[in-house]
């Protein structure tokens, strides 16, 4: 009996079409990341770092869109990484190279491609996983969130005008910090439990309504935030972790 070459199934796929709405997400996310490249070439980088969030929300949205009507697919899957690097990979390591890192010289690019090259690790480790990981944790930091975070740093800074050489150096120290947690085994929420499509109590709501008025009021002091507690949710979950087997195994042998 013959086998029939992988590549034979891809190009069936091919032919029975593709499915137009999530895909339409994705390019959107593409473009916003791919203009991000061209703002932060031209020196506009906060305009660079807002399109980096624009284009969070457009891959946030594609995946959402795809499970909802039913229309997941492989193609789908694989398109979407390879938007995803460049927006979340090779967008952020331009804008931070460009914007911070550029008077470290060697040091300053090797670290944007230390970023993007994480991310690239980290896209496809979860391509591999996809399937055999729990659903409502990420092993390691999701690249948007990665991004997210480089984005909402540029805001910071711009929105504070901070010192040159506090805001390179700390750049510096952020890239290769995300660029570990991207390969790290810490989990992450990923904000895919169906629990949050269902019925919540009223206080969730006037907590959500809330949060968005403060994010409102000041988004780049709000977005920073917000990306930096979810950084450090990976490492403060696995201390809690470690901590209470630490205490379960003296319990035990007491």
């Amino acid at each position: 009996m013959t086998q029939e070459h992988p590549s034979c199934d891809r190009r069936t796929g091919l032919r029975k079409g593709v499915y137009i709405l999530p895909n339409l997400f994705t390019t959107g996310s593409l473009f916003a990341g791919f203009y991000g490249i061209v703002s932060a070439m031209n020196g506009n980088y906060h305009v660079a770092a807002w399109f980096i969030l624009i284009s969070s929300v457009f891959d946030a949205l594609d995946g959402k869109v795809a499970r909802m009507t039913g229309t997941t697919s492989r193609f789908g899957v694989e398109y979407d990484s390879l938007a995803d690097l460049v927006a979340f990979g090779v967008a952020p390591g331009i804008l931070m190279y460009s914007w911070a890192l550029k008077p470290f010289g060697k040091l300053g690019w090797m670290a944007a491609f230390l970023f993007v090259v994480c991310g690239a690790l980290r896209l496809a480790r979860f391509n591999v996983q996809v399937n055999t990981v729990e659903s409502k944790r990420f092993v390691g930091l999701p690249i948007p969130a990665a991004a997210s975070m480089v984005a909402s740093c540029v805001l910071l800074f711009h929105h504070l005008g901070g010192p040159g050489t506090i805001k390179q150096v700390s750049v510096l120290v952020l890239i290769y910090l995300l660029a570990f947690l991207m390969v790290s085994n810490f989990r992450y929420y990923s904000f895919k439990d169906p629990e949050l499509l269902k019925r919540q109590p009223f206080g969730f709501l006037v907590l959500a309504i809330v949060l968005v008025w403060v994010i409102v009021a000041q988004p780049e002091i709000m977005f920073f935030s917000i990306f930096l507690c979810y950084i450090l949710s990976g490492p403060v979950g696995y201390l809690v972790r470690l901590m209470r087997r630490t205490r379960r195994e003296k319990s035990d042998s007491a």
